[in-house]
């Protein structure tokens, strides 16, 4: 625990702040630092752009519904979610899982999901073994069943990896969702549901699917809840 901070009787007794030892390491040669004018800015630009994505998310809310419909309608049947994405991607796709299996605001039934991204030993042997392009795919042809749901994350939608998973996935008879940005790139092509963030931005474009996810969590939940 570090030593506690006497204030000064008077300010005959203040410690200039190049002395004081719980401080001195704290600000550079002992002077406090001017706010950076420059960084501030460009933060403050990054809010503003979100909240603009954020706000044009409504007319995205039809979508946004259908696809949790989907997924009830599923899970009613019996049907498996799958997800799936690469780096802040998966993350993404390991979040909706999460909130399926455990859950979201309500203590109900767990649902049937699973993330294709974190069986490290089934990535890694596909990876090497084939390619990287089939690290999904081919976890698809071996899982996936008509009546499931796959739900990929791209930024970009061109991952090549990606598109050759939703291609397996309607191949295998399952209907799949694409969380994706701009026109969805060569993934939308093999999309049952797109969910397109509002933005040609990365950063945006995983906010904002963080967002669709939370809805479709919500939706879902209450379903599952009632």
């Amino acid at each position: 625990m570090p030593d506690p901070i006497y204030l000064p009787a008077s300010p005959s007794e203040a410690i200039p702040i190049s002395r004081h030892p719980s401080l001195r390491d704290a600000v550079p040669n002992g002077r406090a630092s001017a706010p950076d004018t420059g960084l501030a800015s460009v933060l403050a630009e990054q809010v503003e752009a979100h909240i603009s994505a954020a706000r044009n998310v409504t007319a995205l809310l039809p979508a946004v519904e259908a696809a949790a419909d989907l997924l009830i309608e599923a899970f009613t049947r019996g049907g498996t979610l799958y997800t799936l994405g690469n780096g802040g991607s998966a993350a993404d796709a390991q979040h909706l899982t999460g909130e399926l299996v455990g859950h979201y605001k309500r203590d109900r039934r767990p649902l049937p999901a699973v993330t294709l991204t974190t069986d490290a030993t089934v990535m890694t042997c596909i990876a090497n073994d084939y390619s990287y392009e089939d690290v999904f795919a081919r976890q698809i042809r071996a899982l996936v069943r008509a009546g499931d749901v796959v739900a990929a994350f791209t930024t970009s939608g061109n991952s090549p990896n990606v598109v050759s998973a939703l291609e397996a996935a309607q191949t295998s008879g399952a209907l799949t969702v694409l969380f994706g940005g701009g026109d969805g790139g060569a993934a939308a092509k093999f999309a049952d549901r797109l969910l397109l963030a509002p933005s040609s931005e990365t950063p945006r474009i995983q906010e904002i699917h963080t967002l669709m996810l939370h809805m479709i969590s919500e939706k879902v939940d209450a379903w599952a809840a009632a």
